[in-house]
């Protein structure tokens, strides 16, 4: 990677990080993906009392779908079981495959338990909490939303904690992307508008001319 390509790149991660200050919630929600770090960021919160809930949702999504055979929540909760969180504490979702069966399919299953959850701590990778929380709201607007994420740096996360198979040009065309879907989705009904600084579309559209390009939705 070129230090061009990289400074292009941190500016997008930045961008889509919302910065939420923490604060106590009913449930911790973290929207499973290829990322294991982020059950374990999920488990962490709960072990620190962050909420007396932890849940996980997700099936096999676009990536994970040619990775593993088993649902990415199961994964996720055998980790954070590992980790100390009681079972008796966590709640699983294992059919979504994208952000808004995430907080649909959560949020069906709680009313089957007849739970009532007023505030959420949505957990995802670093470079989809503006994502996630742009569709947390349009899904389930009445609902209070913290998102966060594994406390990385771009460059720790590349080295140390992205998921192997994964290559450094996957992780940046990833992230062009889920940027790309904050620009288009609004329209579409999936999410909130979120806006978008010029400096920021102007280094989405060189990573794209670059040909980082390759997780583009079709438009």
């Amino acid at each position: 990677m070129t230090p061009y390509i990289h400074d292009l790149a941190v500016k997008l991660w930045n961008y889509h990080h919302t910065n939420h200050p923490l604060t106590k919630a009913d449930a911790i929600l973290v929207l499973c993906s290829h990322d294991l770090r982020v059950a374990e960021r999920g488990a962490e919160l709960f072990l620190e009392g962050w909420a007396p809930l932890l849940i996980f949702s997700g099936g096999l999504g676009v990536i994970t779908r040619f990775m593993w055979t088993e649902p990415e929540a199961d994964m996720f909760a055998r980790i954070a079981q590992d980790m100390g969180v009681p079972a008796e504490h966590i709640l699983i979702e294992n059919r979504s495959s994208n952000t808004g069966e995430n907080v649909q399919f959560t949020r069906q299953l709680l009313a089957e338990r007849k739970l009532e959850i007023d505030k959420f701590i949505v957990v995802q990778k670093p470079y989809m909490e503006r994502r996630s929380f742009a569709t947390f709201r349009k899904v389930w607007p009445e609902k209070q939303v913290i998102v966060t994420s594994p406390q990385d740096s771009f460059d720790d996360y590349l080295s140390t904690y992205s998921n192997p198979e994964l290559t450094p040009d996957d992780v940046i065309s990833i992230m062009v992307g889920d940027l790309q879907r904050i620009k288009i989705y609004p329209e579409k009904g999936f999410q909130i508008p979120q806006e978008i600084p010029d400096d920021v579309w102007q280094a989405y559209e060189a990573l794209v001319e670059a040909g980082y390009g390759r997780h583009l939705a079709s438009v």
